[in-house]
């Protein structure tokens, strides 16, 4: 209890949305087997899987760039409510539809809503805390998303087989409950009024454009590259791994990737209120660098044990240590150094660079998994994770210098 005591005192309405986190991924049973769906049932090879990724990537561009203006522009909370409910329409229609690539297609046209609500979803966070507790608020954030995908994926993994149409019918339902909860129970969103020294980089600039924001502050470009690396990197696993399990396990390589899947979010429920509490003074460059070298160990440890299953939960133990310290110090080291006034373009913008990268490195390990195996592939990948460690390391020497007021 004295973990979760960690996260009283903060608003009302981060609860809310944390908890609509939670009821969302309870349903989010398609994304996890999605390699799956394309390769078993589909029969796509690793290269044409590498293609839908990256199309539905460059799909979802505009989106965020969209999403990221209207969340400065407009009420965050009914764009969410919005988006949401286009997204739960094209769930329920997937679910009575034969599966196929139609079936496909829609799924990415309810992604596209969803990277729509993004920016608006992480600004919220941002308007709805203090400097001091925005560390907490996207700790609870990313602990609620994570309680409710606990199950999924192993649900995923079992439905895969037969029913995987009540897959998409739980995800519309989940998403609906969510929907709802926010529609009924946020009543302000109103930004808090943070008048502290750490708050002297969030001070509005209205008329400035994003642009003019990255060239006053060219660190965030710094960040925003190895950000981008490694978020590539990171992204891998639910690509390379199930492919590779699916070639050593066959169909029940699902099943081991929806376990698997389900220990990495048992995990962050575990050791997300404990990191959060035990390195609390750690700086937000400390924890990048941590995440992105257990990341790296954990990508390693997998590898070495490929076809040894006890393997590969110890592999995503370590990886989502990672994943955890990453996530602790991404969101608050963002909304700390920019003007409060752009934090939906921004968030925005970052998703773009990041789906950016990303789908040029899918395309590279779909190709070389193709050409020259497993190995060579998962050597691209710790090769990409390495030089995002590289540049963490620069911008972790540069940032102190950079933003003085935050380390007083």
């Amino acid at each position: 209890m004295k973990l979760l005591n960690q996260y009283r005192g903060l608003r009302r309405e981060i609860y809310i949305l944390a908890f609509g986190r939670t009821v969302t991924n309870l349903g989010s049973m398609i994304w996890p087997v999605m390699t799956m769906i394309l390769s078993r049932k589909l029969g796509f090879s690793a290269s044409e899987i590498s293609y839908f990724f990256v199309a539905s990537s460059l799909i979802m561009l505009p989106a965020n760039l969209i999403g990221g203006k209207f969340a400065d522009r407009f009420n965050k909370k009914w764009l969410i409510v919005v988006c949401d409910s286009v997204s739960i329409l094209c769930f329920l229609i997937c679910a009575v539809i034969p599966l196929g690539m139609g079936t496909i297609l829609l799924f990415v046209f309810a992604g596209l809503f969803q990277s729509v609500e993004h920016p608006s979803y992480d600004a919220l966070f941002a308007d709805l805390s203090t400097t001091k507790d925005r560390e907490r608020a996207y700790s609870l954030d990313y602990l609620g998303g994570n309680l409710g995908l606990v199950l999924s994926p192993t649900i995923a993994g079992l439905l895969f087989k037969r029913f995987l149409w009540l897959s998409f019918l739980i995800s519309g339902i989940s998403i609906a409950l969510s929907t709802i909860l926010i529609a009924v129970l946020i009543k302000d969103i109103t930004p808090v009024e943070d008048t502290g020294e750490e708050a002297a980089y969030q001070k509005k600039k209205d008329g400035a454009s994003v642009f003019t924001i990255l060239r006053e502050n060219p660190l965030l470009l710094l960040y925003l590259l190895c950000g981008a690396l490694y978020s590539a990197a990171y992204g891998e696993y639910g690509f390379i791994m199930p492919l590779d399990m699916a070639s050593v396990h066959g169909d029940d390589g699902a099943v081991i990737f929806g376990t698997v899947s389900s220990l990495n979010c048992i995990t962050v429920v575990l050791f997300t209120p404990l990191i959060t509490r035990l390195f609390a003074k750690m700086r937000d460059t400390g924890k990048m660098l941590t995440g992105r070298v257990l990341v790296f160990a954990g990508y390693m440890v997998f590898l070495l044990l490929l076809g040894f299953i006890p393997g590969y939960y110890l592999a995503m133990l370590i990886f989502t240590w990672g994943e955890i310290f990453s996530v602790l110090a991404e969101g608050p080291y963002v909304s700390t150094r920019i003007p409060a006034s752009h934090r939906g373009r921004i968030n925005g913008f970052m998703s773009v660079a990041y789906t950016a990268v990303r789908g040029g490195v899918d395309l590279a390990v779909g190709q070389v998994y193709d050409r020259a195996g497993s190995t060579w592939a998962w050597t691209l990948i710790l090769a990409v994770t390495l030089a995002a460690i590289a540049l963490t390391l620069i911008l972790k020497a540069a940032d102190k210098k950079r933003y003085t007021k935050l380390y007083q």
